[in-house]
């Protein structure tokens, strides 16, 4: 976790160093949430990009592991009831992206990873019984929230291992708000109402420099984006060390 009262004490330090304007705690909270969701979408990306990298694999490990790691805060474990019925699920409301499905009720007592197949060998698998679905190769394929899985004549138990959305835990309030009053133009935090990022640790530099590039757009100051640059080379440079 990140305290969001932290970053935006940062944020003001730095956006107010030469007189550039004051973002006021609505404004740093819409920019707080579009950082998160930039850094967190962003994880993605990156580790698709270091899988498909040449070379040899243990030259991308470190940068995986690490990646995984942050993702690893959001991972969940759902259990898709067996009504008897339905190999049809709507998956739950946090849900983000799929990380790995099992087939929990298999008759020989071991559990069957399930692959996922596109609409197109969805509709292959169901021409030809040769590539269709069995026991053993089970499958599954999605559209919009749900998720079917396909087996044969075997009523499935489903272990779904999902990635959630950032924040979506806080049921009274799923997003990042920092709470307080402003006193002669000096904020005031309350705890209490305020919601922390939720984000590794590691993440809080990089946060400010997105919350600092955002308001520069929305501010229409290039000074921001100036200040929101010389951070990130400077945590570059600290990386490097």
């Amino acid at each position: 976790m990140v305290n969001v009262d932290t970053v935006y004490q940062r944020v003001l330090a730095l956006a107010n160093k030469e007189q550039r304007g004051y973002i006021t705690p609505q404004e740093f909270n819409l920019f707080a949430n579009q950082a998160q969701m930039d850094i967190f979408e962003q994880y993605f990306y990156d580790i698709n990009q270091f899988r498909r990298l040449p070379g040899n694999d243990s030259t991308h490990a470190d940068p995986i592991d690490i990646l995984e790691e942050k993702l690893n805060i959001f991972k969940e474990t759902w259990t898709a009831p067996n009504n008897n019925l339905a190999y049809t699920y709507s998956l739950p409301e946090d849900y983000y992206r799929i990380d790995h499905l099992q087939l929990i009720n298999h008759p020989d007592g071991q559990n069957r990873e399930i692959e996922k197949i596109s609409h197109k060998e969805k509709l292959s698998k169901s021409i030809s019984p040769l590539l269709s679905a069995t026991n053993e190769r089970p499958s599954y394929f999605m559209k919009g929230n749900e998720i079917t899985i396909q087996t044969k004549n075997i009523l499935p138990r489903v272990k779904i291992v999902y990635i959630r959305t950032p924040n979506f835990g806080n049921n009274t309030n799923p997003k990042v708000e920092w709470n307080g009053t402003i006193i002669n133009n000096t904020p005031q935090y309350n705890s209490g109402p305020s919601v922390d990022f939720e984000l590794h640790v590691s993440e809080e530099s990089k946060l400010v420099i997105k919350i600092l590039t955002l308001a520069g757009i929305t501010l229409k100051d290039p000074a921001l984006y100036q200040i929101a640059g010389a951070e990130d080379n400077k945590n570059i440079q600290q990386e490097k060390q």
